[in-house]
């Protein structure tokens, strides 16, 4: 028996989904049909891909590892369909909290004027390298060096820092903040995909406390409460406006370097001109 893509779509399916049956719902099939594709994925793997409970499914270590490899060629499936359609080729840039800031209308008004044969497509994917080591894709704008060393990065601007804060926060009422005053209460942050650590302030003036957080979304959640600060790169500020949330420049904070990064065994075929269109916008 071979691998075939439904018993592909199906393992992601149930992971994404969280049960057999809303996989089902999902993809359109019975409960029993999902059950039957992952078992026979199991079968031509020879490998336990889930843990199944009766009330959760969560994945082995072998599953983790084979489902960055079923994103990846469902996604080249997804590319191909779209390029067998369009006669034009999908670049997928990917980021882990946001993408351009107020440079991204800009940036898909240029990229459809320059590279018309190319589809550009942004998604958010909240990994260190944003999708990039998952095979999800192409290339993507990194604000933090992630610790791989297979990647090509390229220096194509930098952005201001800014405090983020609830909107009744005392530091609301100034137009600038320094290190040391949102270093007060204590500060969100994300260990894996944030901009933002500790290092930033000199030692003596750290902030005391700290809550981890896992994505923009938790951050910001938090932060709207009043239960914490953070600080960010501009881009953020410009992205994620939400009620209950104000945004502050930090005037003392060195800039946020922004990376365009790719695989250095599979770059883009266009990435030199990508990397003239982004560098173009910081100019």
């Amino acid at each position: 028996m071979d691998v075939e893509l439904r018993h592909l779509r199906s393992l992601a399916s149930v992971v994404d989904a969280g049960t057999f049956t809303d996989a089902g719902i999902e993809l359109g099939i019975s409960q029993t049909a999902v059950s039957r594709h992952v078992a026979a994925l199991e079968s031509v793997l020879d490998v336990r891909l889930l843990n199944r409970t009766t009330r959760s499914v969560e994945l082995t270590p072998a599953g983790v590892r084979v489902l960055r490899h079923v994103r990846r060629a469902l996604s080249v499936v997804d590319d191909l369909r779209q390029e067998a359609r369009s006669g034009a080729s999908t670049i997928t840039i990917g980021y882990a909290w946001s993408a351009l800031g107020r440079h991204t209308p800009e940036f898909q008004r240029r990229w459809a004027a320059t590279l018309p044969h190319h589809e550009l497509r942004l998604t958010r994917t909240n990994t260190p390298t944003a999708g990039l080591r998952e095979g999800i894709s192409d290339l993507a704008i990194l604000r933090r060096v992630p610790e791989n060393t297979d990647l090509e990065l390229v220096l194509i601007g930098a952005e201001k820092r800014y405090c983020a804060m609830s909107s009744d926060d005392p530091l609301g009422t100034r137009r600038t903040v320094t290190l040391s005053q949102v270093a007060t209460v204590p500060l969100a942050i994300d260990h894996r995909t944030g901009s933002t650590r500790l290092d930033l302030w000199p030692e003596h003036d750290r902030p005391r406390n700290t809550i981890p957080t896992h994505d923009i979304d938790d951050w910001l959640t938090l932060i709207g409460s009043g239960a914490a600060r953070g600080i960010t790169a501009e881009s953020t500020a410009h992205q994620y406006r939400r009620r209950g949330l104000t945004y502050r420049a930090v005037r003392d904070a060195p800039p946020v370097p922004v990376y365009a990064a790719w695989s250095k065994t599979d770059p883009p075929t266009i990435a030199q001109d990508i990397i003239n269109l982004l560098a173009g916008l910081y100019r």
